[in-house]
């Protein structure tokens, strides 16, 4: 059995109601394609608490806890490791987002969310946004 990898990630929407991808950099698994901000859960955190670090460190934004409302969760098996991944809506969030560690940033509207290469486990969740954005 392979091993579980929890990762939380967070759709976050701006006033126009588009969503925020990032573009991984080379050099990381699935370099070049396109995500929704987040990362592993550490031990002794929430996937709450793991985002609200993650998103700072990543986008150098500031967001809280309750800010953030769960929406769906992808779960996928890749070769070597099964991810679980809850994902998260965050429209309150202080700061503008920047690229911290060598990702690229696009500002998307949910219909064209297609349009970016996901990694296998995000594309379910495409459908779930564009629900809940039209």
């Amino acid at each position: 059995m392979a091993d579980i990898i929890l990762v939380s990630a967070c759709a976050l929407i701006d006033p126009d109601n588009r969503i925020l991808l990032a573009q991984r950099p080379q050099g990381k698994s699935l370099a070049g394609l396109w995500e929704f901000p987040g990362g592993k859960v550490e031990a002794s955190e929430t996937p709450e608490e793991s985002l609200v670090r993650e998103l700072n460190e990543e986008l150098g934004i500031k967001t809280e806890i309750a800010c953030l409302a769960p929406l769906t969760f992808a779960s996928h098996a890749y070769e070597t490791f099964h991810l679980l991944m809850p994902l998260f809506i965050c429209r309150k969030f202080e700061g503008i987002p920047v690229p911290r560690e060598n990702q690229t940033l696009k500002w998307v509207r949910p219909e064209k969310l297609r349009d970016f290469p996901m990694p296998p486990a995000d594309e379910p969740l495409i459908p779930v946004l564009q629900d809940l954005l039209r």
